[in-house]
C-alpha cells in the first residue's frame, strides 16, 4: 500500500506543476523537491534495487546540467529546467528515451494549441479568468511543464518503479 502511495506522488506533482505553470507560469520549487525527496523513498517502497535507485539520481544529476545549460542559453526557464531534473530519475535510462520523444511530442502539441489559442481575439469571459489573459497575451511564453508532465505521464508505464510495482 506504501507503494502505490508513494509512486502516485510522480504523476500528483506533474499535474500540480503543469496546473500551477498554465496558471501562473511558475512551477514551485516545493514541487522538484518533493519529487527528487520522495524518489528514493519510493524506490524502497517498491523494493528497488539500490543500483536502479544511484542510476535514476546520476541520470537526474546530468538532467540537471543539461537543463540548466539550456536555461542559460534562455531556451528554457528555471522552473521548467529544474522540473525536468526532478522528473528524469523516476522515469529511469529504460524510460528516457520514450520520456524525451513524449515531452518533444507534448510540447510540440502544446505549442500549435498555443498559437491557435493565441490568434484567437481576448474574449469578453476571459476577464473572470486572469489567468487566461496571461496565457493569451504572453506570446514568447510557453507552459513547458504541460509538455514534462505529459512525456512522463505517457512514459510512466515504462519507468522502472512502475514495472517493478505492476510486476511487468
Amino acid at each position: 500500500m506504501v507503494a502505490y502511495l508513494l509512486l502516485s506522488v510522480f504523476p500528483a506533482a506533474l499535474l500540480i506543476a503543469a496546473a500551477n505553470d498554465i496558471y501562473e507560469f511558475k512551477i514551485p520549487n516545493w514541487i522538484s523537491i518533493i519529487l527528487i525527496c520522495t524518489y528514493p523513498a519510493a524506490g524502497l517502497a517498491v523494493g528497488a534495487h539500490p543500483q536502479i535507485i544511484l542510476e535514476g539520481l546520476l541520470i537526474g544529476a546530468g538532467s540537471l546540467v543539461v537543463s540548466f545549460g539550456l536555461f542559460a542559453f534562455k531556451i528554457v526557464g528555471g522552473g521548467d529546467a529544474k522540473l525536468f531534473a526532478a522528473t528524469a530519475p523516476w522515469v529511469g535510462l529504460s524510460g528516457f528515451g520514450m520520456f524525451l520523444f513524449y515531452t518533444g511530442l507534448s510540447g510540440l502539441a502544446l505549442a500549435i494549441a498555443m498559437v491557435m489559442f493565441r490568434k484567437l481575439p481576448i474574449l469578453p469571459v476571459y476577464a473572470h479568468a486572469p489567468w487566461l489573459i496571461r496565457l493569451h497575451e504572453r506570446k514568447k511564453d510557453l507552459p513547458y511543464a504541460v509538455a514534462i508532465g505529459g512525456g512522463a505521464l505517457l512514459s510512466f508505464s515504462q519507468t522502472p518503479y512502475f514495472q517493478l510495482v505492476i510486476g511487468g
